[in-house]
């Protein structure tokens, strides 16, 4: 019998660790290669892990809520077969101790469930941390005290093991005093939360994990970045007419619905090329000058929450492929079948809020990025038509565009023009075009 390490595989660009979610297997169980063995979640993706072989879980290393770094060792497998093999070879780990050592030091860890260790704690430890505590004589004062590095604030094991190493330095004072008699609020003096009424009719639901992130990322982005809007409506008749001539023809051809996204990205990345300084990131005091023109795309999950796939190098393609782009990453988003590395590197973000009857609205920066615009409703209203014989009321084809800006680094003129040359490409759409 031979011992198989699975581990948390590399799950895209910048993607560096993973929350499990659920175990698909338990110990004992039979696996066969490619089986799914758990769930994982990255920042806004779920996906699982599958196994690379055929054999018996025979040891879970991580539970449920736990965060695992790529690379990790998350189970181990025993195989039919001879030596002992330690997972796949793409991960670069230093193999520390054998396999036994390994299970040794888990099981230690998974003894410390303890239901009275740190149960007057509200906050989250994963089996190892509340060990490593325990072992250190560390109290449930002092570990609530540490600054977590994890998802959502965790602490890691660097962190109580960075902790552990500065312990003596640090001056004896909050270890010491007595909790009870310390009311000091944990974080800086914010805002304290008002609590809410519930009656016999009201029905209380906990956030579900994306909610509880997106409701995280629009928080922090409001408090980053200095949002200032700039709108300005679009005359789409032409596109409108020339969309509904060429659709069917188009699908035909292609075998892809042509929507209106598609037509509105490419504007898009062309005005990205004109101005520049609208693809750029933000990190801390330096603006991040970005090379490639990664265009997120706000898309539905089947929960109704929102994500935003990317879709790489939008500037390269022509209006077909904006297309298959286009609907490749919505249909996948609807069927929860996107990868951690379809939301990453994204240097500027559109979202359609006309889909739901917006006229127009002011949408959140996707940090780090310094833009982000909103697609309003396409609607049949009277406008103004000038002609060389003079001017006429007519009905036009027009909707909104609302441009969302970090005033720390555009400038009302770079954001007021940008979302001008996105509407110039629009309204000098060549009717005559082929697709």
């Amino acid at each position: 019998m031979a011992k198989f390490e699975l581990k948390l595989p590399k799950m895209g660009e910048s993607v560096a660790e993973a929350t499990i979610t659920n175990w698909l297997k338990n110990v004992g169980d039979t696996i066969n290669a490619d089986e799914p063995v758990l769930e994982i979640a990255t920042d806004k993706v779920d996906s699982e892990v599958p196994s690379e072989v055929t054999g018996v879980l025979t040891e879970i290393l991580f539970q449920v809520n736990d965060v695992v770094k790529v690379g990790q060792t998350i189970a181990i497998i025993e195989t039919e077969g001879g030596s002992v093999e330690a997972g796949p070879a793409s991960v670069t780990e230093p193999v520390a101790a054998p396999v036994a050592e390994v299970v040794k030091a888990v099981e230690a860890a998974q003894a410390v469930t303890a239901p009275a260790d740190f149960s007057d704690s509200d906050k989250f430890f994963s089996p190892l941390v509340k060990n490593i505590a325990k072992e250190e004589g560390i109290s449930v004062a002092e570990l609530n005290a540490i600054a977590g590095s994890g998802k959502d604030g965790r602490v890691t094991k660097d962190d109580i093991l960075n902790y552990i190493k500065n312990r003596g330095s640090q001056p004896a004072a909050a270890p010491a005093t007595p909790v009870a008699s310390v009311s000091v609020p944990a974080a800086t003096p914010a805002t304290q939360a008002v609590p809410v009424s519930v009656n016999g009719q009201d029905e209380m639901v906990e956030m579900d994990r994306m909610r509880k992130l997106i409701s995280k990322y629009m928080v922090e982005s409001v408090q980053t970045s200095a949002h200032v809007q700039s709108f300005i409506e679009v005359d789409v008749t032409n596109i409108v007419k020339w969309r509904d001539r060429v659709k069917n023809a188009f699908e035909k051809r292609e075998g892809e619905k042509l929507t209106f996204t598609p037509i509105f990205m490419e504007a898009v990345a062309k005005a990205l090329k004109d101005f520049p300084g609208m693809n750029i990131s933000v990190e801390g005091e330096y603006i991040i000058k970005r090379k490639n023109i990664n265009l997120g795309m706000a898309a539905a999950l089947p929960n109704g929450n929102l994500i935003v796939p990317v879709i790489k190098n939008a500037d390269q393609l022509n209006l077909v492929g904006m297309a298959k782009a286009v609907n490749d990453l919505g249909n996948r988003a609807k069927a929860g079948k996107l990868k951690p590395d379809d939301t990453q590197g994204g240097t500027y973000t559109v979202t359609n809020v006309g889909t739901f009857g917006s006229v127009f609205g002011t949408p959140i920066i996707n940090q780090p990025q310094v833009g982000i615009l909103a697609l309003g409703a396409i609607r049949k209203v009277p406008a103004v038509i000038e002609t060389p014989e003079g001017d006429f009321i007519g009905i036009r084809q027009k909707m909104f565009l609302s441009h969302s800006y970090d005033h720390r680094v555009v400038d009302g003129a770079l954001g007021g023009s940008f979302v001008k040359r996105v509407a110039d490409y629009l309204e000098a759409f060549d009717v005559n075009r082929e697709y």
